[in-house]
């Protein structure tokens, strides 16, 4: 994969930015992952964050709006959500 210039960037940095991260349905999920984020974001917390139960209850979904200074930030926290065991999917 080749990197995107920062010239050809279609974000603005800083800006507010909404990654959506689902799991399995567990206790623990929506802790763990506000931990994960905040690591990346100092000032996030749940307040910035949508949770969203699947249809069987079998899954929950998470927005999660960090404030985005650079890509090396996103790149870091995408990278860190996929490699997370209790999460299955980050867009």
């Amino acid at each position: 994969m080749q990197a995107i210039p920062p010239s050809e960037s279609l974000i603005e940095y800083p800006s507010d930015f909404p990654i959506k991260v689902m799991g399995p349905t567990h206790i623990d999920f929506a802790p763990t992952i506000v931990l994960v984020v905040q690591k990346h974001d100092k000032d996030f917390h749940e307040g910035k964050m949508e949770v969203r139960p699947s249809a069987k209850g079998n899954y929950t979904g998470l927005t999660v709006t960090v404030r985005a200074i650079s890509r090396e930030q996103l790149d870091a926290l995408y990278t860190e959500l996929s490699d997370h065991p209790m999460v299955k999917i980050v867009m």
